[in-house]
């Protein structure tokens, strides 16, 4: 059986696709970049995962730098990596550099939170009960 493409403004293409990814502007670099929550956040916010910030707290998980933890002092989008702070290497003239960490090898344990994120969590965990309830109250 054959599947059809679900919707015509996305390209079934793997070389589309590759061009589309490293040619992203900022904006959309940004929702990709998302970092999984701890499990407490996750019940705390009904909420699975969220763009990486500036100030958020990341636990490392893969890696040389793996189970440390640290506030993130950079997201370098262009280079689709973190920096996190008490992350660093020396140089070989003794110089402190940053190790870029990708977001996929991390996982966020406290949340930056301002009026904006905040309403960001309501609204993602809004919509995530409204599609838990979808089939539910069919009237019988």
């Amino acid at each position: 059986i054959f599947n059809m493409k679900r919707s015509d403004k996305v390209s079934s293409s793997r070389r589309t696709q590759r061009r589309n990814l490293y040619q992203a502007p900022s904006n959309v670099r940004r929702k990709i970049m998302t970092v999984r929550l701890s499990r407490e956040l996750r019940k705390k916010y009904n909420v699975r995962n969220l763009p990486i910030r500036k100030n958020d707290v990341v636990k490392i998980l893969k890696g040389k730098s793996r189970k440390k933890s640290g506030k993130v002092t950079a997201v370098y989008r262009k280079r689709w990596c973190i920096h996190v702070d008490k992350v660093t290497k020396d140089k070989q003239n003794g110089q402190p550099v940053n190790v870029p960490i990708k977001t996929h090898n991390c996982v966020i344990e406290t949340l930056h939170l301002d009026k904006d994120r905040k309403e960001l969590l309501e609204r993602v965990a809004r919509n995530a009960e409204r599609k838990k309830n979808k089939g539910m109250n069919k009237a019988e």
